[in-house]
């Protein structure tokens, strides 16, 4: 597997900010002491008080949506009227809302002495591996996502009567807390920073220590207002600052553990520190850092198409899918698709890569906001310099990898910009999967997630096979004609990178995030999509009632639709559901 390159998001970058003081470093040091008796709160908390207290602090981010979203707009120099907008909600207050909500279930039924999967139907995948369906895990998500699903698959040979009796993770035993923990938040979607603050309360009982990225400074107000009811009970307390504030908190010792989302380069920083002697400890497997350390990395992630008989339309379409999944916010995400899998012997790889090329150029034009983005491209077009630029101002580049070219850049390079490969081997059916999932698997860096498409019709015809690939991937997460994100957007999924990295090995991290059933033992979790929008869906025979998704870069309503999905979220009834379905199915 690659490991070379990573230039993701890292927490030393955005904002120039004062250097930390000695009057900084007493801020620093009250804040760990505040967290200290709130740890001793939080164990004399039960769970049913835990419930509530996630339900308090529902209302309180739904009450600040609208200033989160504002603040945004702001730091990604968004068109307040940009469709862009809606990603915004989306991936902001909406997916926080909906992990509270499902954090509060499973913490409800702990409480009433049950499993959080009590009452789900699990079953099985190849390699002796246990599933757990997270998607729909309620009767809305039925509606709102139908035609979509996703379930864990936890690690194999775990029995299913282990899975439900271990569910709860940490808040199987609340009494006994884990210290003080130090979230390193990423600078990219406003969601993350929250969600990992509350896995580490919920999931393994840590009062937290948020420090932001700098460039999420504008986010410092509305999140402390949004949870104010952590903040209050001395649970939470949320910092800013330059790389100095994040190394001084990760190595003090009031500190028992920190998580970042970051940049492998950033996380090795942090690990084995700078300077001469940084390659010298990592190479003698002595951390700097003395504390545990999870992480959610990035890396290049594929989008592998199984080659079949496309309609027109499903080219479009599925162009389209590839180009939203390139370019939402920018392309600043940790699992935006980098790299395109083809067959070389694929009759229609021209007319796809044609559409590709189209929905690549008209998808509405925004500003490179995140630091070092244009530097990022730009080495991406010194090391390909035939590198198609498309786009009103040219800025998304295409590169087609050809026989004499050497992917070795684009495949073990995390651009974190919108730079999209393609790349070829020959086969068809079986004989392609197989060899794609070999050369992701070996080449690529990284493994937080992987996207395959594929005709309805060839997936059944591939049978065995084709979920056998799947158990062959190994990826956190992937998605079967939907992208990978999508599982990051369903809180019961799990988020993070195959089991198995080390730290001085990290590709996409260490541990999982969100994981909203509070599963033990989890390995990766698997998406499931349409392959057609409705009513096309239904005319091939795909009972998928969903249309274009409001995340697609070509959706019109995208800004609408997300707020209405937030409006959903904080209060869901039956009788919100038509003004969402009805702006979704004007995408």
């Amino acid at each position: 597997m690659a490991t070379t390159e990573q230039t993701g998001p890292a927490a030393s970058e955005g904002a120039r900010t004062a250097p930390l003081d000695d009057a900084g470093r007493r801020q620093l040091d009250a804040a760990i002491s505040d967290l200290a008796a709130g740890e001793e709160l939080w164990a004399a908390t039960s769970l049913r008080e835990r419930a509530h207290l996630l339900a308090r602090v529902h209302a309180s981010v739904a009450a600040e949506a609208e200033w989160w979203v504002d603040a945004a707009v702001r730091m990604k120099a968004l068109d307040p009227d940009s469709p862009y907008v809606g990603e915004e909600w989306i991936t902001g207050p909406y997916s926080v809302l909906s992990a509270l909500a499902a954090l509060g279930t499973s913490i409800s039924a702990l409480a009433g002495g049950a499993s959080p999967i009590e009452r789900k139907k699990l079953g099985t995948a190849p390699g002796n591996r246990v599933t757990v369906p997270v998607l729909p895990s309620t009767a809305y998500d039925g509606v709102l996502l139908h035609g979509f699903s996703a379930e864990v698959w936890m690690k194999p040979g775990i029995a299913a009567e282990t899975v439900r009796a271990t569910a709860g993770l940490g808040a199987r035993t609340p009494l006994a807390t884990g210290g003080i923990g130090l979230v390193l938040g990423a600078g990219n979607i406003t969601s993350i920073p929250p969600l990992d603050v509350l896995y580490e309360l919920i999931a393994h009982n840590r009062v937290t220590v948020l420090k932001l990225n700098p460039v999420m400074d504008l986010l410092a107000e509305p999140f402390a207002a949004a949870f104010r009811p952590l903040i209050e009970l001395g649970l939470l307390r949320i910092v800013s600052g330059g790389a100095d504030v994040g190394g001084y908190l990760a190595h003090h010792p009031g500190i028992s553990h920190v998580h970042i989302t970051g940049s492998a380069a950033t996380h090795d920083l942090v690990v084995w520190g700078s300077g001469e002697g940084a390659e010298g400890r990592k190479s003698a497997g002595v951390p700097l850092l003395q504390k545990p350390i999870t992480s959610e990395l990035g890396g290049v992630a594929p989008v592998i198409v199984v080659p079949g008989a496309w309609s027109t339309a499903d080219l479009k379409f599925q162009a389209e899918h590839v180009a939203t999944q390139r370019l939402h916010n920018g392309g600043f995400n940790c699992i935006a698709g980098q790299i395109v899998v083809l067959s070389s012997d694929w009759p229609q790889k021209e007319a796809f890569l044609a559409e590709l090329r189209t929905a690549l150029a008209s998808a509405p034009d925004r500003a490179g906001w995140y630091p070092g983005s244009g530097d990022r491209a730009a080495r991406a077009s010194a090391s390909y310099p035939r590198a198609e630029r498309l786009g009103t101002v040219g800025d998304r580049l295409l590169v087609s990898i050809g026989a004499d070219d050497d992917a070795t850049a684009l495949q073990s390079t995390e651009y974190f910009s919108p730079v999209l490969g393609v790349v070829e081997i020959p086969g068809t059916g079986a004989a392609f999967l197989d060899a794609a999932v070999e050369r992701v698997n070996r080449d690529f860096l990284g493994t937080l997630g992987a996207n395959i498409l594929a005709l309805p019709s060839t997936i059944r015809r591939l049978g065995s096979a084709f979920e056998t690939a799947i158990a062959r991937l190994e990826y956190g997460t992937i998605a079967v004609n939907a992208w990978s994100a999508v599982g990051f957007l369903t809180a019961g999924a799990t988020w993070g990178a195959f089991p198995g990295h080390s730290l001085q090995n990290v590709q996409s991290g260490i541990g999982i995030v969100h994981n909203a059933f509070l599963l033990d033992g989890a390995e990766r979790t698997v998406v499931r999509g349409p392959f057609r929008p409705f009513p096309r869906s239904i005319a091939h025979g795909e009972f998928a009632l969903s249309p274009k998704p409001p995340w697609f870069a070509s959706a019109r309503t995208a800004r609408e639709t997300g707020r209405l999905l937030y409006r959903f979220a904080a209060h869901p009834s039956v009788a919100r559901l038509p003004a969402v379905l009805n702006s979704a199915f004007r995408a």
